[in-house]
């Protein structure tokens, strides 16, 4: 008893008053008491009896040739000394374990009821008792035992801890020590597996102790037994020197420490110990071994280690195993070999569930929806793991749909539903963007009890954003409480605004996020947030967040690599973006597509066509997005390179074999309709192999616009109203198009229209960063909550920028309008607001405003200008982002003229900046060493300094070129562009037009919807 008692602090939870009530009851046994109900029928305890006579009574032997007959023979022969009778009762309880029948282990209970109580036969009958699934029963022989030994203990303990009734086991194990009796080797194995299910670390530290205690500590099976329990509570170095200190070792031992190594990421000490494994004790390995150096070699995608073990799997005859070749299975398909994969499963002799299940993940990794299909059909007897990997393989290839029907089959079925069931259909509509079924399966998750599931209700949350539903997710991301996956619900709200057209708000919540402590920035909310910095051309913060991806570590990430390089060109600062891309240590389809597209943002379709080059130059096989960006650059080029554009376009199929989609054809359209081969722009639609859509004939649409091809340009609207009658951008272009050609009463004419069927622009915004806040300005709007204190400013500002020299432009303003209204509507302009916000508000400001999507561009310019008349009169420092914008012609003509008065207008005005200015002229002088060059615009003269890139290209005088570049108008002196771009356009006989569809490109995508 002193034993026990030292050990009682194992479970200090419970009193011994309840161990000794509980666990051992010296009741004086009286082994008629055994006889509790044995059955829930009729059957008496004389009809069990009379079952089991006939195979216990010697003196028996006039059976007839039953079968009884037959099982009695084999336990008592006729004319041989009977085995005592406690043997037989043995041989008959493993004989009802055989025959899986309870009933006749019941009836053999109740004749053990008559013999005097034998510890070990009672034993036996728990033990058959818990083999044949009855636990109830064998905890009754259990506690009607007056003295139950060690091996009663342990039979039952052991099936408690398999059965999910740890707390059960533990209760029996302090039982048993409180009782006196010692636990065994096989004792110490069934509580520490308890140990290994509940993770109770603490405990089993404490059996570690009873075990050296014990003297169990040589038990190999022990020792692998507290490996697993170490294993299991992330102890690996406790797990290690244990099993370095083992004094044996079997195959187990090594199992457990390789597969646990695997488990914790160390996969290359897997690999030295199972070396050490075949090195030093000479163990050849099994299937376990062979699976688990499988999955690390799978984890560290080393094709080579894993086609070494494959190897080794053959030459020690597994070649056959269906384990080992499921793991080959999975390995292939993590590597990327589908012909390995196709291989191995062809040669399989022996397939189960698990084989086919693999197959349908790997053709689903591939791409092979269809493949994966038919795999599914062939599989025998399909269980919920099948329909999962079906489920989701469906959700990664972006089919949604289908993966809806099949979660309605499997309801239809009773498929049994888990949580990654319920994950993956919520994941499915979140592919969908269905904003209707994203919320009937909300409403069935909640209803089948999976609400508040943290990883469910992570992925109702992002689905909750990719289907529109911002506020539902508001709401879930407010009252989220759990410690689990809360930097993945920021991500997801941060990229659902970002989505979803609420970039200031993804702003906003990312500045929260980086004050949050327990919150990690990771690579993909760095990504997403990278994407809006572009979009808005926050440079300062895309800079900031460079910074912070530098020292998080994501710099070797491609993804947030290619982010950068997009910010940085979509913000202007060409020279950065062409800087990542090169100090990039690789590059992958989506970085070539970026510089592409970076070149093209410029309209520089000369160097989009150089990257185009070196990637033939080095091999590199396009996507469809490449060639859809190189068929557009063939728009901004220099030279009309039509016949290589088209050439291309036919190649596609041939060459890289790619069939030519809608995108292709729009891009294609659009080449053609930009240099004016308007009938064969529409004979390649009518030729097109499947019915053209509405970005072919947008594109059509829009080259007519920049050409004032009116007539084509109605009946191109015509078929985009039938097509997309609900669809505003149609309208957009169509009033566009009036516009363009002065046709001002049409112009009014569509926009009534669009106010009759209910149709809306998206109104231009802008905003301006103030701290960690970003404020949002619409046009004449007054949804700000300073936006009296604004409005109030503003009219103070407008009437002191107008005396010192602001004129405002209304040549673009509606023709029918009259001009006091044309003016209000320049003096409430978007960024005109939020630039007085911003000098209300901040003494010291760097205020960047982003402007959508104008219809009337020459605003931004109005704007520029009075920011900086502002910035004159209030001596307040205001830094304007690069808007990527071409300053108007006329507006650099004003400023000018103006410059030349002697009215302060010339001295509010001088020094202006702008980032990107368009002029033409004749070149009156050149001086290629110094890179100055003198520009005769026909409205006085400007200095060009010119890069060395453009500087040593034969220029000479007299040469008529367009120019574009930055442009500073400076008071006493010609104004000065930093040239960008340089055109000899003198072999040009239209070469004004050209002027005219430079600008007009410049800001296509601001008369778009």
């Amino acid at each position: 008893m002193a034993t026990s008692v030292t050990h009682l602090n194992l479970l200090p939870s419970l009193p011994p008053s309840l161990l000794l009530s509980t666990f051992h009851q010296p009741h004086h046994f009286n082994h008629r008491s055994l006889s509790f109900k044995l059955t829930a029928t009729t059957t008496t305890t004389a009809s069990c009896l009379s079952i089991i006579e006939p195979y216990i009574n010697p003196s028996f032997s006039s059976l007839s040739n039953s079968n009884s007959s037959q099982l009695s023979d084999n336990f008592l022969a006729p004319n041989e000394d009977p085995k005592p009778l406690s043997n037989n009762y043995h041989h008959l309880l493993r004989l009802s374990i055989r025959r899986d029948d309870v009933f006749f282990t019941k009836a053999i209970h109740a004749s053990i009821l008559k013999a005097e109580e034998n510890t070990q036969l009672c034993n036996t009958l728990i033990d058959a008792y818990i083999k044949l699934k009855n636990f109830n029963y064998a905890h009754k022989c259990f506690t009607r035992l007056s003295f139950p030994d060690v091996i009663s203990y342990t039979t039952l303990m052991s099936a408690y801890a398999k059965s999910n009734r740890e707390d059960e086991a533990i209760k029996l194990f302090f039982g048993m020590r409180w009782g006196g009796i010692d636990p065994n080797e096989f004792s110490f194995v069934a509580i520490l597996t308890v140990c290994i299910r509940i993770l109770d670390l603490k405990l089993g530290s404490q059996i570690h102790a009873l075990v050296v205690k014990s003297e169990c500590s040589g038990f190999t099976y022990v020792c692998n037994a507290l490996m697993g329990m170490y294993l299991k509570s992330g102890r690996l170095d406790s797990a290690i020197q244990l099993f370095e200190e083992m004094p044996q070792r079997d195959l187990a031992s090594w199992n457990t420490i390789i597969s646990g190594l695997v488990k914790e990421l160390e996969y290359e000490r897997a690999f030295e110990y199972f070396r050490d494994m075949l090195r030093s004790d000479g163990f050849e390995v099994d299937q376990f071994s062979l699976s688990s150096l499988l999955v690390a070699a799978t984890e560290v995608f080393d094709h080579m280690k894993g086609r070494e073990i494959h190897a080794h799997a053959l030459k020690v005859g597994f070649g056959a195993n269906v384990s080992v070749n499921n793991a080959l299975i999975t390995f292939y398909t993590k590597c990327g070999k589908l012909d390995d994969v196709v291989r191995l499963f062809e040669m399989m002799l022996q397939k189960d569930i698990i084989t086919w299940t693999g197959m349908v993940i790997a053709y689903m990794e591939f791409g092979m929806v269809e493949r994966a299909v038919k795999a599914f059909a062939q599989i025998p007897r399909k269980s919920c793991i099948s329909y999962n990997a079906l489920l989701a393989g469906f959700c990664r290839n972006g089919e949604g749909l289908q993966a809806l029907k099949l979660f309605q089959g499997m309801l239809e079925r009773g498929m049994e539903l888990s949580e990654f069931s319920l994950t993956s259909i919520v994941n499915a509509c979140a592919v969908l963007s269905e904003g209707g079924i994203s919320k009937q399966i909300h409403g069935f998750v909640i209803k089948f009890g999976f609400g508040s599931n943290p990883w469910i209700e992570a992925a109702l949350l992002d689905m909750c954003t990719r289907c529109g539903r911002m506020a539902n997710a508001k709401r879930m991301f407010d009252r989220w409480s759990y410690e689990q996956n809360r930097s993945m619900i920021w991500t997801s709200m941060i990229c659902g605004y970002a989505r979803n057209a609420q970039p200031e708000k993804a702003v906003s919540l990312f500045c929260t996020m980086q004050a949050e402590e327990d919150v990690v920035v990771d690579d993909v909310v760095s990504t997403a947030v990278l994407g809006v910095c572009g979009s808005l051309s926050f440079h300062d913060m895309g800079k900031q967040i460079h910074c912070h991806v530098y020292k998080s570590g994501f710099v070797s990430d491609l993804g947030v690599c290619n982010a950068i390089m997009s910010m940085y060109a979509k913000c202007g600062d060409m020279e950065e973006a062409l800087k990542c891309f090169n100090l990039m240590p690789n590059h992958d389809i989506v970085t070539w597509n970026g510089l592409i597209s970076a070149h093209l943002l410029y309209r520089n379709g000369d160097k989009a066509l150089a990257v185009w080059s070196e990637m033939n130059h080095m091999g590199l096989k396009p996507d469809p997005i490449t060639l859809a960006l190189i068929l557009s650059a063939y728009r901004h080029t220099k030279l009309n390179l039509l016949d290589n554009c088209l050439d291309l376009f036919h190649s596609m199929t041939n060459k890289y074999g790619i069939e030519p989609t809608s995108e292709h054809y729009a891009s294609i359209v659009g080449v053609l309709g930009y240099w004016g081969c308007y009938e064969e722009a529409e004979e390649m639609i009518d030729n097109m192999p499947f019915e053209p859509d509405a970005s072919v004939w947008r594109a059509l649409l829009d080259s007519c616009r920049l050409r004032s091809k009116t007539k084509l340009g109605k009946k191109i609207v015509e078929r985009l109203v039938t097509m997309e009658p609900q669809d505003p951008s149609t309208y957009i272009l169509v009033s566009n198009l009036y516009s363009a050609s002065g046709r001002w009463q049409c112009f009014e004419r569509i926009r009534n229209e669009m106010r009759e069927k209910g149709l809306r622009k998206h109104p231009s915004r802008s905003w301006l960063i103030q701290g960690n806040k970003i404020h949002s300005f619409y046009a004449r709007d007054k949804s700000h909550p300073d936006c009296r204190e604004i409005y109030s400013g503003l009219s103070e500002l407008i009437p002191r920028c107008m005396k010192a020299g602001y004129i405002p432009d209304t040549s673009f303003v509606l023709h029918d309008v009259a001009e006091h209204q044309k003016k209000e509507f320049l003096f409430y302009h978007s960024a005109k607001l939020a630039v007085t916000y911003g000098i209300l508000k901040v003494k010291s400001l760097k205020a960047q405003w982003a402007n959508n999507k104008f219809d009337l561009s020459i605003k931004i310019h109005e704007t520029t200008a009075i920011a900086r008349v502002v910035l004159r009169l209030d001596e307040r420092e205001i830094s304007e982002m690069d808007y990527r914008l071409a300053a108007l012609k006329l507006m650099c003509v004003q400023l000018k003229n103006a410059r030349q008065t002697s009215t302060p207008s010339a001295m509010a005005l001088s020094d202006i900046l702008f980032q990107r200015a368009w002029l033409q002229g004749i070149l009156v002088s050149c001086s290629e060493e110094e890179g100055v060059f003198i520009l005769d615009d026909g409205s006085g003269l400007v200095e060009l300094s010119l890069s060395n890139e453009f500087r040593y290209r034969n220029w000479k005088l007299g040469m008529y070129v367009m120019v574009v570049g930055a442009c500073t108008i400076r008071t006493g002196e010609p104004p000065l562009m930093k040239v960008h771009k340089m055109v000899d356009l003198s072999p040009f006989p239209d070469r004004e037009a050209m002027w005219h569809l430079e600008i007009i490109e410049a800001y296509k995508r601001f008369y778009e919807e």
